[in-house]
């Protein structure tokens, strides 16, 4: 439906810096709404300024939902989202009222791979128990026996010089990890698609050749789990991976196997993990992402990961690079704006296969 004013209205959630808000608030037939705060958008503000909004900008922690969708009104042709995911939005509900989405998939790729490799080191080599212990001023008292603080190697060794690297979901970021890997003289590469995906036989015989693989291969999660030295998560939330890595698959780890998480917390069982590390059923774990983290309250010093020693736990900081975040609000405002002005956006999300 056509809006009856000459002004289209733009509503921000977030503000996404001055180059890309530049882009909106420029364009002169268009009024843009922005939330200034530098804290999590209030719902009650958006619930207020929604109403004959014509595009909506959001990031992970808006929920788009029935409520406000209705709330808008019949003008609101598209939802942008700054993020990879989508789980904050209805998208039945979207389908239903024909609103586009745009979102930003490719982008934060190389980001997400570095931390992972980040998470990885930082797992293996207890980097979270030493700056402990140098923050609390036991540094000169630490042992120098020869193998205080060692945890697994990363890379391969002569004396020990086969390594089997393991992904539970294979797509882009997972690729751009194993590429990574491939410096550190990884020999072995299994996987799990995430569910729904085909193992993809010619591409896996690429990556072989290309990263020099003596072995690249679809597993069950079972055997993805008993043979994994770092299992890196990478694949998408929702119900059909809800609690994958529980108790019975992390007691199937190898106790030197360390786990690292860059896709999304409900995959892992946070409970299971702690029993997990405390128990030594595996080395280690580096979290990006941990399941109560959009609880109310979020994850605090409580939280049995975060005070488990050999579990590093960032705060989500995965694509959080200036050059990645910068790249994301741009595409970010370039699809909101193409969805107010009824052109094509740049990367708009197909859900007809979703919904």
């Amino acid at each position: 439906m056509e809006r009856t004013t000459s002004r289209s209205k733009i509503v921000c959630c977030r503000d996404l810096g001055p180059t890309a808000m530049a882009l909106l608030t420029e364009h002169g037939n268009l009024e843009v709404v922005v939330w200034t705060e530098d804290r999590r958008c209030d719902r009650g503000w958006i619930l207020e300024n929604i109403p004959g909004a014509t595009g909506l900008v959001v990031s992970t922690t808006e929920i788009v939902n029935r409520e406000l969708v209705d709330t808008a009104g019949p003008n609101l042709r598209v939802v942008s989202t700054t993020s990879i995911g989508y789980e904050h939005i209805d998208l039945e509900v979207i389908a239903a009222r024909k609103i586009q989405v745009g979102y930003t998939p490719d982008i934060p790729t190389e980001a997400v791979a570095d931390s992972a490799i980040m998470l990885a080191l930082m797992a293996t080599r207890a980097a979270g128990q030493s700056y402990s212990l140098v923050k609390n001023n036991g540094w000169p008292t630490l042992s120098r026996s020869p193998f205080a603080l060692c945890g697994p190697q990363l890379s391969t060794t002569p004396f020990s010089p086969t390594r089997t690297i393991g992904f539970l979901g294979f797509g882009r970021i997972a690729h751009a990890v194993l590429t990574r890997l491939a410096a550190f003289g990884i020999t072995h590469c299994i996987y799990t698609p995430r569910p729904g995906a085909a193992v993809q036989t010619a591409r896996d015989a690429q990556l072989k050749d290309k990263h020099n693989l003596q072995e690249i291969a679809s597993v069950d999660l079972s055997t993805l789990a008993g043979r994994s030295d770092v299992l890196f998560i990478l694949t998408p939330g929702g119900s059909a991976t809800h609690h994958l890595v529980n108790s019975a698959f992390l007691r199937q780890m190898k106790p030197t196997s360390v786990l690292v998480n860059n896709g999304r917390g409900s995959v892992v069982d946070s409970i299971a993990l702690a029993q997990a590390l405390s128990e030594g059923w595996i080395w280690g774990a580096g979290l990006d992402v941990v399941e109560e983290e959009g609880a109310p309250g979020g994850v605090t010093s409580a939280h049995p990961l975060v005070s488990e020693p050999r579990c590093v736990v960032l705060p989500h900081l995965g694509s959080v690079a200036l050059e990645t975040r910068e790249e994301m609000a741009w595409l970010t405002a370039r699809n909101v704006l193409a969805g107010v002005l009824g052109e094509e956006l740049p990367v708009a999300l197909d859900y007809s296969a979703i919904v």
